[in-house]
């Protein structure tokens, strides 16, 4: 697997989201309903609007009841998942999950992108 597509009511928001996680999605010059974002592994990340994503999926609706996906982003240290955590808050994008200690040995917490997709935010616990 090589991408990831993400499929985002509003692609303005969805953009300004992921940015302060530090992705730089390019709008494509061919068409403003789709966006993306190469990653430094190879790894490409593509942003579609609803509009355009629809006529090529028959019978598709948005899921309901939670995130049926979650985007993992990891971080040097706890101390910054807690931040972020917080700026994300701050700014209005919905907690799903406080920053906690996991029994797997990493700090965790999750928020919600601007359509509800779980976005888990994670580092490794310092050894004891």
């Amino acid at each position: 697997m090589n991408t990831i597509d993400i499929v985002v009511s509003d692609m303005d928001a969805a953009i300004a989201f992921y940015a302060r996680l530090g992705l730089d999605f390019k709008i494509d010059p061919h068409s403003p309903e789709h966006a993306a974002c190469d990653l430094p592994d190879g790894f490409h990340v593509m942003l579609d609007t609803e509009a355009f994503r629809t006529p090529f999926l028959p019978g598709w609706t948005r899921p309901t009841g939670g995130p049926g996906n979650l985007l993992c982003f990891e971080f040097p240290a706890p101390a910054e998942v807690d931040a972020k955590y917080a700026e994300l808050v701050e700014a209005g994008y919905r907690g799903l999950a406080e920053p906690f200690d996991a029994f797997w040995g990493m700090r965790y917490a999750t928020v919600l992108d601007p359509d509800g997709n779980g976005i888990d935010l994670y580092a490794a616990l310092p050894s004891t």
